[in-house]
Formats: C-alpha cells, structure tokens, sequence
C-alpha cells in the first residue's frame, strides 16, 4: 500500500482523521476561497470548487461559511489573498516528502517547513527535487457495501478511471487528473456511495520503515498537517501492516 493511503488509514486507526474542528474548516476554505479565485464561483463550470465544496459539507461547515468563502475568492467580498507553494524535501529515513500549502506569506511559511523538516531529521530541498517521485492522480474511494467488484470494474470502465484496488473495507479507484472530474461525476450519477475523492500523489516507489523509524516519520507528517498553512502532504514511505496495528494501539 502506498505511503499515502497508509498514512490515511493510520490517522483514521489514531483518531487523528478529524483532529481540530476549526482546523479542517480553515484548511477548507482556504480551499474553496483560492478554487473561486482562479475558476469562478459556479461550482456547475468549476469541478475543483464542487469538489471543495462538496468536502465542506461533508464536515458539517455551515452554509454561510461556505457562501462567504466563495465570495471572497470571487471578490464579492474582502478577504485575504492566498497563493499556492508547493515545498519538496526529505525526512528521516531517506522518505521523500511533497507538500501542497496555501499562504499569504510565503517567508512564514517556507520557514516553518524548513524548520518541521530539520526537526524531523530530514531537509528542505530545491523545486523538483522529489516531485519526479511522484504521478499525480485522481482518487475516487467507493464503499463495498451494495456494490460487487465486477459491476464496480464495469461502471468505473465507462467512467475513464485506470486501475482499481483493493483497500479493505472500500475500493480505490485511480484515474487521470485531467479525468477526474467527469470520472467523479459518472459515478455519483449511477448512485456509486463515494467515501472520499480527492487529486492525490502517489509514490512510484516506496521507503519501508520499521517501527522506529515509522515512528519519526509519522511524528514529521503530524507536525507537518498540523500547519495551518499546509493543506496536503504526501510521501514514498511504506509500513508493514503488523507495525502500523501496533502504533495504532499507542
């Protein structure tokens, strides 16, 4: 399992995948604001704000968030102006780490990166420098239940998506960024129950870490999506499902 969908799932087995309220709200509507701003506010012809969106109401942000944050990306509103940076480096035990953030100060927050990272064990590195690691994807996770995997395989066909695996409890389906949103919206429209969607970066090959060093690299990736400025973060590690139930018990 990719070190992505691995740290998804330890977060959730951590009570981690909520953390703080009002930190998902504002990482959310940094979102929607920065997704208004560069495609508009009708979510019909802007599948990045519906998606956006459609995450803000799955975590019960009230609709007048939702509407002011859009108007402010819009321009309706003031409001402050954030720019998107994308930080690339390494943490301890050779993993590469790619980070997508939101800011309006981009002094502030490539200092505190390069902190994070130097805490860690790891170092802040040059554009470029692990994004190659990478292939941008589009995530689709679909729940099991009332779904087989052969009416799955034939609805996800027609949808465009490229490969289907098998995430225990859910089905993740993968296809191409530029497909993504016309992928997500077949599927929802023959009633598929969609767990998440989301643009991911997967790691063509992955670091395995044993129990200490999983334990300093999930550290790093707490202090990392604990920044109010950093939106997602992915990296090539990979943990062996026995050490991952035993942190989880911790």
């Amino acid at each position: 399992m990719s070190g992505h969908n691995k740290w998804s799932t330890i977060k959730h087995k951590k009570g981690k995948a909520d953390a703080a309220r009002g930190k998902i709200f504002t990482k959310i509507i940094k979102e929607i604001t920065v997704a208004a701003r560069l495609g508009g506010g009708d979510m019909d012809s802007n599948p990045r704000l519906r998606l956006a969106v459609d995450k803000a109401k799955a975590s019960n942000m009230p609709k007048d968030n939702i509407e002011r944050a859009i108007q402010k990306g819009t321009g309706e509103l003031p409001g402050v102006v954030y720019e998107e940076v994308i930080y690339e480096g390494y943490g301890p035990e050779g993993v590469a780490v790619f980070i997508e953030a939101m800011t309006d100060n981009k002094n502030r927050t490539v200092a505190e990166m390069r902190y994070i990272l130097s805490k860690a064990g790891g170092n802040l590195g040059e554009n470029g420098s692990v994004a190659w690691m990478f292939d941008k994807k589009g995530l689709i996770v679909i729940s099991k239940e009332g779904i087989s995997e052969d009416r799955l395989t034939e609805m996800a066909i027609e949808a465009g998506i490229d490969d289907i695996q098998d995430a225990g409890e859910n089905f993740e389906l993968f296809c191409d960024p530029a497909a993504f949103a016309e992928a997500l919206k077949a599927l929802e429209g023959q009633g598929v129950a969609i767990e998440d969607s989301q643009l991911t970066m997967l790691p063509k090959n992955s670091v395995s870490l044993d129990e200490n060093g999983a334990k300093k690299v999930l550290k790093m990736m707490d202090m990392l999506e604990d920044n109010d400025d950093v939106q997602n973060v992915f990296a090539n590690f990979d943990i062996d499902d026995a050490v991952m139930e035993k942190l989880a018990e911790e």
